[in-house]
């Protein structure tokens, strides 16, 4: 059923749209340096085999026992890198809302400085061998491009011939 014609059902809304998540930039700041503590406190793990002889004391039935290994597998730290991915999906909002506050000339301070720290997170990781260098290249947009392709200078096959030819010519002159 549609609304009557000439209604002012508008007049009893207290608001227009939806409640913002962040009310200051403030806030924001607070979410977002949550979200690198988490990354700090929480690192992946790595399964990692620890080869060589490994002797531990065990108890059993009162007494101690050695008990020689000749391998070992342990969980190893490794580091958790910050992404903008990662930092929306903990402050509940989606990239594309974290791009709409990067436009709000109140809230780029706190956007700028969050990807100022993600992107030097993730390249002073690679550079030290904790990250990947090369996702972290192509994430940070760093990765070497090879032009393929024919350079409106270059030479084609048949004048490339011709120059070797003259060379080989002036060779055979010289000589």
């Amino acid at each position: 059923m549609a609304a009557p014609v000439g209604n002012q059902y508008y007049l009893l809304r207290s608001k227009d749209g939806r409640d913002r998540i962040f009310d200051s930039p403030e806030d924001m700041a607070e979410q977002i340096n949550e979200y690198f503590q988490w990354c700090l406190l929480n690192p992946l793990m790595e399964a990692q085999v620890i080869k060589g002889r490994v002797i531990e004391e065990d108890e059993r039935d009162g007494e101690v026992v050695k008990v020689t290994k000749n391998h070992e597998m342990v969980e190893v730290p490794k580091m958790r890198p910050f992404t903008l991915e990662g930092l929306c999906n903990y402050i509940d909002i989606g990239v594309s809302t974290f791009k709409d506050y990067e436009k709000r000339k109140d809230f780029s301070w706190v956007t700028t400085r969050a990807r100022q720290i993600i992107d030097n997170q993730q390249f002073e990781g690679a550079a030290s061998g904790f990250l990947n260098p090369s996702i972290i290249a192509r994430k940070l947009g760093l990765a070497d491009h090879q032009k393929v392709g024919r350079d409106d200078d270059a030479m084609t096959a048949e004048e490339l011939r011709q120059e070797l030819a003259q060379i080989k010519k002036e060779i055979a002159d010289e000589s």
